[in-house]
């Protein structure tokens, strides 16, 4: 079995900050791609961000410049530094992670999200 774990989420006011992390455990054999999505209220879930196991990164375009992805290849694990935050950016984030199990079976784990909300 694998988990996958998100953590970082909460109360935050325009142009604040939040750090969100995302830990893999389990039968890994190794982790392809790891993703932060996204779903707003009465919205489609979306990509924010991606990044590959050697570390090429790709950004939804209303993120850029403010939102900066990162792993740690030794832990699992999945980062999401957000910055300047905005109201628009309410919403349940979750990490997405494309494993290599033990078994050899390549597939898509998600987590169960965290809230962050974005509020005066």
């Amino acid at each position: 079995q694998v988990q996958v774990v998100e953590s970082g989420g909460g109360l935050v006011q325009p142009g604040g900050s939040l750090r969100l992390s995302c830990a893999a455990s389990g039968s890994i054999f190794s982790i392809n791609t790891m993703g932060w999505y996204r779903q707003a209220p009465g919205k489609e879930r979306e990509l924010v961000a991606g990044i590959t196991r050697g570390g090429s990164t790709n950004y939804a375009d209303s993120v850029k410049g403010r939102f900066t992805i990162s792993r740690d290849n030794a832990k699992n694990t999945v980062y999401l530094q957000m910055n300047s935050l905005k109201p628009e950016d309410t919403a349940v984030y979750y990490c997405c992670v494309n494993i290599v199990t033990m078994f050899q079976a390549l597939l898509d784990y998600w987590g169960k999200g965290t809230l962050v909300t974005v509020s005066s």
